[in-house]
């Protein structure tokens, strides 16, 4: 018998399970810097805000009726400097239990269905570097490497810059981040000086990918 398979987005009676895949996901055997898994409360009410979000989608996908698996597709530029655009697959996972059904095709040819949709021309997939089976399994779906992804929190990178670089760039950076605080009154851009290096910083902070 050929087992159902159905890609949908995540409604929030899904909290639970997409909670376990989480779960799933910082504990695979690789080392992980994701934050910890939520509460099914805390899920509920981020899944909610994902329902009417024209510029992102929480998919789930169900084998015989019961999830195993989910991935975040996300619609940006394709870099600040192009006017295409691209969908990048996040957090894509799929329960060990339910592996070699296909469920990974599924999402991404949802990705696929849903950038042609949007007319976008490019489709990117975020992986673990050293997850060699996932990799494997992109590489056949003609995905290429195009860079390294790093995480951290903002307190151990700035923590790390002051040791690696100038004593006094601690100083500075607590200075900016006080220039920030100030710029909704003052408008205008927030900089600074290091090394002899001017540092400068728009208005308006984007977040670097999730």
């Amino acid at each position: 018998m050929v087992a159902a398979i159905e890609v949908r987005d995540a409604r929030v009676g899904d909290a639970g399970a997409l909670v376990a895949l989480w779960r799933e996901l910082t504990t695979a055997g690789l080392p992980s810097r994701l934050p910890a898994p939520p509460s099914t409360a805390a899920a509920e009410v981020a899944v909610s805000k994902h329902l009417d979000d024209p510029l992102g989608r929480l998919l789930v996908v169900e084998l015989d009726g019961d999830i195993h698996g989910m991935a975040y597709l996300r619609r940006t530029a394709v870099s600040p400097l192009h006017e295409d655009t691209t969908v990048t697959v996040e957090y894509l996972h799929v329960s060990d239990s339910a592996r070699r059904h296909g469920l990974g095709k599924a999402l991404i040819a949802e990705a696929v269905t849903w950038a042609e949709h949007e007319s976008c021309a490019h489709l990117a997939v975020v992986a673990p570097a050293i997850a060699r089976e996932a990799n494997r399994f992109l590489a056949r779906l003609g995905l290429g490497q195009a860079g390294v992804l790093r995480f951290a929190n903002t307190h151990t990178v700035r923590r790390r810059l002051a040791a690696e670089h100038a004593p006094n760039l601690l100083a500075l950076l607590s200075s900016r981040r006080s220039a920030f605080a100030r710029r909704a009154q003052l408008g205008g851009s927030v900089g600074g000086n290091v090394g002899g290096t001017v540092v400068s910083s728009p208005a308006e902070p984007e977040s670097a990918g999730k």
